[in-house]
């Protein structure tokens, strides 16, 4: 019978696979943003400071994919979908640990995106600085300024990304004729199916890059909806916008995808001693 890790293993290596793979590919991350920026890229900052904003990832990126590792294993575990049905199983498992996630995430992505385009100005380029200034404009609410975009890129990020992962992981084990593959085996698996879904869904990154760096107050201006942006953009920056940051993107997340679930499966063998 396959070993399967615990809620404490996988939040333990969910954690490392996260805060390794977020500071690693931080600067790639940064170019993606302020390629997406409706300032464009040069105001935003070009190729200085790239590691603006690394603090909030610091104290997020941990916590963060703990909980979505903790929920996904958890889940895959408790739905009783197995067989022909494993793929909607993972496709579950992996939106409800991607909303788990989300809840720590999204308000460090807000400080993070704003941080790395300087929206906030010289005199607050540090995360404390944007934090603080997000709390004393916005309120609590304003640290989920992006939620709902963030969890519409993220359902059907992770309901291709982990579907695919778990199935060349599986071709490639019975290729391999053994069950248990290798942590670098686990990451190749992990950059084809990252990459492939970055890829996929970065107009939903663009329009989540936009509501985050969108400064107005919500509660004296009515904001735009997701539709009304979408359009907005595509009809006065064209095609080319909502692809904006493509190339990074799809690198970072798929050389990303390969460290994250690499680290992720060498932390749990190590833990359960495989």
């Amino acid at each position: 019978m396959e070993q399967k890790p615990t809620f404490v293993q996988s939040l333990i290596a969910g954690g490392a696979a996260g805060t390794a793979v977020d500071l690693l590919f931080f600067p790639i991350d940064t170019i993606k943003t302020r390629l997406q920026s409706a300032q464009g890229f040069a105001a935003a900052g070009g190729f200085r400071g790239i590691y603006k904003g690394v603090g909030s990832v610091v104290v997020g990126s941990a916590p963060g994919a703990a909980a979505f590792f903790s929920v996904y294993d958890t889940m895959k575990k408790t739905i009783p979908l197995e067989g022909d049905l494993a793929p909607v199983n993972h496709m579950l498992s992996a939106s409800i640990g991607e909303v788990a996630a989300c809840l720590i995430r999204v308000p460090t992505e807000v400080i993070k995106t704003r941080t790395q385009t300087s929206s906030y100005g010289a005199a607050h380029a540090s995360s404390l600085a944007a934090a603080k200034l997000v709390l004393q404009n916005e309120g609590l609410s304003g640290f989920y300024r992006g939620f709902s975009i963030t969890i519409m890129r993220e359902i059907p990020f992770t309901s291709f990304q982990f579907p695919l992962y778990e199935f060349l992981k599986l071709k490639l084990s019975q290729k391999l004729n053994r069950k248990i593959l290798y942590a670098h085996e686990a990451a190749v698996c992990g950059s084809i199916a990252g990459g492939a879904a970055a890829a996929l869904t970065t107009p939903l990154d663009v329009l989540k890059t936009r509501v985050m760096l969108d400064l107005r107050d919500a509660k004296t201006e009515k904001l735009p909806s997701l539709y009304t942006r979408f359009r907005t953009i595509y009809g006065t920056e064209g095609t080319r916008a909502l692809f904006a940051g493509v190339v990074p993107r799809t690198l970072w997340i798929s050389a990303g995808g390969a460290v994250f679930l690499g680290v992720y499966e060498w932390t749990v063998h190590g833990l359960m001693g495989i």
